[in-house]
């Protein structure tokens, strides 16, 4: 029993297994860029006509019998050509057009049947038909067109081109996505030439723009440059007034260091000042602590001394003249009544006398005291006279000496020419020769003497202006002049 469940299941899996199997190899999946197409059997498509006899599968799975329906992929996928056409224009022109195609398969079931049945085997070829295609449409279509209307109008030839090829690509089942014309190619140089008149205009306004940018770049960098100038001069003129404040604060800055040692300097003095007064100040009050007021201390303390001695003397006197007192009090008792009357005639004597010698005395030392100070001042005062004369004489020979001289000479001449002429004083004979000559001599003689006491009064008054006195100790000559010693003269006379 157990082994017929065992071989029941082995069938069955077999048989799951082999179902497997058969299930895939008859299953077939369209991938999305690709149609499958089924033949084999008769199938009826929507949009196809009878009798088709193959079936198109997009993007799904379908079941295929093995052996009984054959299937084939056909590609979506975008396919491209390139296009090299020579061409002739209306103008008979021959030009050489370049572009490119891309195009592919329809995605509806018309076109997939229509290209399925021209290019399932031959995919391949598919570009060079497409060539083929567009080739002939675009020589025919080029042919009715002038060079003109190819360079200033492409999207007309592009236009017409597709338009006159879809007829044709939908009956090969296919679809153009895009058309692009890129070059035009013209062997002849026509187009050159046809570009020679405006490329010649343009030329010309270009280099007529060219001038006119030249002008106007020239007036603007001439405006430029005289702003750069003025901006120039600005800049400068800015520039000096900056310097010169960086001069003056410089300036300022240079001055302000020696200003501050100044300030410096002068508050150091101050603060020395301070210094050395506080400092005065401490030995003033260290002075006043060790000298003065121990001295101050020693003076009371002989002065209370002092005071005491005086004040015991005092009271020794004045017990003494107690006791003397009382003892005079006792002899005055006893001799009172004998000597009452002579006692009061004695006082009354001595007090006058006392009064007398005391008001004598008073007035002596007054009178003394008034003759001192007399005295005293007038000493003074010319002492203080005779300093201010010998000043101004100081004062005047040091201005004029001659003048000085001169006004002392004839101040004192008096007593110049009496002393000149006390040398004649003790003369007891004269004789006179030559008459009125000899008397002139003789005056001469006596006036040369006086010359001699100029001289004299001179040197005089030269010491006194150094010291102050004569020299040799004798009295100044304002004072008087000394007279020579006397001599006797003897003047004879002689005739002729």
């Amino acid at each position: 029993m157990p082994m017929v469940v065992g071989v029941v299941a082995g069938v069955a899996v077999l048989a799951v297994l082999v179902l497997i199997g058969v299930f895939k190899m008859m299953w077939r999946v369209a991938e999305p860029n690709e149609a499958l197409i089924i033949s084999g059997s008769k199938h009826r498509t929507e949009g196809l006509e009878e009798g088709m006899g193959f079936r198109i599968v997009t993007g799904r799975g379908t079941l295929v019998l093995p052996g009984v329906q054959a299937v084939r992929k056909l590609s979506l996928d975008l396919n491209e050509t390139e296009l090299s056409v020579d061409c002739v224009t209306q103008q008979g022109i021959p030009l050489k057009v370049r572009g490119v195609v891309i195009f592919k398969v329809g995605d509806d079931f018309v076109s997939i049947a229509n290209a399925g049945r021209r290019f399932l085997d031959q995919q391949k070829m598919m570009s060079e038909r497409v060539h083929n295609v567009f080739a002939g449409h675009l020589r025919s279509i080029v042919g009715g067109l002038t060079v003109e209307d190819m360079i200033r109008d492409r999207d007309k030839l592009t236009g017409q081109t597709r338009a006159a090829c879809g007829t044709e690509m939908e009956k090969l089942g296919l679809i153009v996505d895009s058309l692009q014309i890129h070059e035009i190619e013209d062997p002849t140089g026509y187009i050159q030439n046809l570009a020679m008149p405006h490329a010649a205009a343009v030329q010309r306004d270009a280099r007529i723009a060219q001038a006119e940018a030249n002008r106007l770049a020239t007036e603007a960098e001439q405006a430029s440059f005289a702003r750069m100038a003025e901006a120039t001069r600005d800049s400068e003129i800015l520039q000096a007034g900056y310097q010169a404040e960086r001069d003056k604060a410089a300036a300022q800055s240079r001055q302000a260091g020696p200003l501050a040692d100044a300030a410096a300097r002068q508050e150091v003095v101050v603060q020395e000042t301070r210094v050395a007064e506080l400092e005065a100040h401490r030995r003033e009050q260290q002075l006043q602590a060790d000298v003065r007021k121990p001295a101050d201390a020693k003076a009371y303390e002989k002065r209370t001394l002092a005071e005491a001695e005086r004040d015991a003397r005092i009271s020794a006197a004045q017990a003494k003249a107690k006791e003397t007192e009382l003892a005079a009090a006792a002899e005055a008792t006893r001799v009172k009544a004998a000597a009452g009357a002579e006692a009061e005639a004695t006082k009354s004597r001595g007090t006058a006398t006392a009064a007398a010698t005391r008001a004598t005395g008073e007035a002596e030392a007054a009178a003394a005291q008034a003759k001192g100070l007399a005295e005293a001042e007038a000493a003074k005062a010319k002492g203080l006279a005779e300093a201010e004369a010998i000043k101004a004489r100081a004062a005047a020979l040091a201005e004029n000496q001659e003048a000085v001289v001169a006004q002392q000479l004839a101040e004192n001449w008096p007593e110049i020419v009496k002393a000149g002429a006390s040398a004649f004083g003790n003369v007891d004979n004269m004789v006179l020769l030559n008459g009125a000559d000899g008397m002139s001599e003789l005056f001469a003689k006596a006036l040369t003497m006086g010359g001699t006491g100029l001289g004299l009064a001179r040197q005089l008054l030269a010491s006194m202006n150094q010291n102050g006195q004569a020299p040799g100790g004798t009295s100044p000559v304002l004072n008087g002049v000394t007279a020579p010693t006397s001599q006797k003269v003897q003047v004879e006379e002689g005739g002729e």
